[in-house]
This record gives structure tokens, sequence and C-alpha cells, in this order.
């Protein structure tokens, strides 16, 4: 029965120190040199696009980014500042773009007078367009520009 023990506390230190020492030793491009037990740098933040321009949409169903500055706004369970522009009654003053159809929807489907609880939290799909590279490179084709690149027939 000790022997057993022993035995299970000594796999589980070798195990514990291998761990270690391969988590020490992965390298991910996105966090550079930095160990993965370890916290790296924040990156830097960078400045937020404010243009009144409406982003194309990189795929299907993409949740529209948001063209402007949030900073500020107060989106919490009592209050949601983008409705003070896109909800349905503030469009005709603001010229801003009404929240979609779809977000006075419950999850079966029914349609609601008012914002669903379930969408009330805008920037948990959209999100501010920034002024920034991308940190990996990108060689996404749309649907659309693959389809304009195809020959008649099927042949490329």
């Amino acid at each position: 029965m000790i022997r057993n023990l022993r035995i299970v506390l000594l796999v589980l230190a070798i195990g514990a120190g291998t761990g270690t020492l391969a988590a020490q030793s992965l390298n991910s491009g996105l966090r550079g040199p930095t160990p993965l037990d370890n916290e790296g740098p924040a990156p830097p933040m960078m400045p937020t696009r404010n243009t009144s321009e409406r982003e194309i949409r990189n795929y299907p169903e993409q949740p529209p980014v948001i063209p402007h500055s949030i900073d500020g706004y107060q989106i919490d369970l009592n209050s949601n500042k983008c409705l003070s522009c896109h909800a349905r009654a503030r469009t005709g003053e603001s010229q801003a773009p009404m929240v979609s159809i779809t977000h006075f929807m419950d999850r079966d489907g029914q349609f609601l007078a008012s914002i669903s609880p379930r969408r009330f939290f805008c920037t948990e799909c959209h999100v501010p367009q920034s002024v920034s590279n991308p940190p990996v490179s990108n060689d996404f084709v749309d649907i659309d520009t693959m389809l304009s690149r195809a020959a008649p027939g099927g042949r490329r």
C-alpha cells in the first residue's frame, strides 16, 4: 500500500516537472517569447476609427463592426447608450442604422416589442474598428471573390 502511494507520488512529481518544462518551451507567434506560465506585456491600445462609413463584412452573418469610438458608453443592466441612436424610435433623428430585426426575437423566434434581453449587450458581438495591422497574415477570400475568379463551366 505504501509502496503504491510512493509510486503514484513519484509519477505525479515527474509529470508536474515535465509539464512545467513543456509550458516553458512552447512558443506562439502571438505571445512572442513569453512562456505560457507567465503573463506577457499588454499590447498597446490602438486608436479607434471614427468614420461614418460602414465596413464591408468579411463573411455572411458577421455582426457589423462599430465605426466610431464607444469610450465612456454605459452598456449594463440599467442602461444601453447605443440605443440612444440605434433604437427604432431614434434612427430618424440620429440617421444611425436601426438595430437589426433579429435583435427583437426571443430564443424561440417570437418577436418582442423591445430588444431581446439576450441581445441587449451590444459589445458581446459588435466591436469598434481600430486602426492597426493584423498580428498574423490573412489570406481569407470571400465567396463573391471566389465566384468571380471562377471561369464559366467551373474551371479556373
